[in-house]
């Protein structure tokens, strides 16, 4: 399947299946950090690696990333990336540490890598079981590999085996709110093998579309 032949019908059931894996991943968050949070998916586009890079502030910009590789039935790669402000954010509100900064000692590290890893799992997963449950497609994600580091160095090193079939991703933006002045948006990136791409959209009866 070409990525960029994707119809608006097509593009309108992945932001579906990602708002209600956003109120799955919205619910378990809240329970996490004992406060009320909501996650909605704006928009859902397909874009090409290099608007990746510039979408996150260009390959010099700093950020953190926790690539998953999903293996079954539809092989992929996820990223969920978040700058360096609102991954101290969040964790700060898991730790219930405000002073909190992620060019502190080793141990707190220790910390915040243990709390991005879990929140990396909350809504990796959310979204990849609501996408599962409605395709029936066997979809199981590896342990989240997480990296500070700048976004060219990232992307290029996990995108690398992907980019030989493709040149392009899903973006399903992400936005988190934990009170009225407080959002804090996220980039989801799934980047299907393009063989998976059909099997996804043959499951959901919609391949008809492009």
């Amino acid at each position: 399947m070409d990525y960029m032949k994707l119809s608006s019908m097509q593009l309108d059931v992945l932001r579906e299946i990602g708002n209600i894996g956003a109120g799955n991943a919205a619910t378990s968050m809240s329970k996490l950090i004992d406060r009320q949070i909501d996650m909605q998916v704006p928009s859902v586009r397909i874009v090409s690696f290099d608007e990746m890079m510039d979408l996150i502030g260009g390959p010099e910009e700093l950020i953190v990333a926790m690539l998953f590789r999903i293996k079954g039935d539809a092989a992929s790669t996820v990223y969920f990336i978040l700058s360096i402000e609102e991954a101290e954010n969040l964790i700060q509100k898991i730790t219930q540490d405000n002073n909190f900064s992620l060019s502190a000692d080793e141990n707190t590290n220790e910390i915040a890598i243990s709390a991005l890893q879990e929140l990396g799992n909350i809504v990796t997963g959310s979204y990849l079981s609501a996408l599962s449950d409605f395709t029936g497609v066997n979809m199981q994600p590896s342990v989240p590999y997480l990296s500070i580091d700048m976004a060219g160095a990232i992307l290029t090193a996990g995108l690398l085996e992907i980019s030989q079939v493709s040149d392009y991703a899903i973006i399903i933006d992400t936005s988190i709110s934990s009170g009225l002045n407080e959002r804090i948006h996220g980039h989801f990136f799934l980047a299907p093998e393009p063989k998976s791409l059909d099997k996804l959209f043959d499951a959901l009866g919609i391949n008809d579309h492009v």
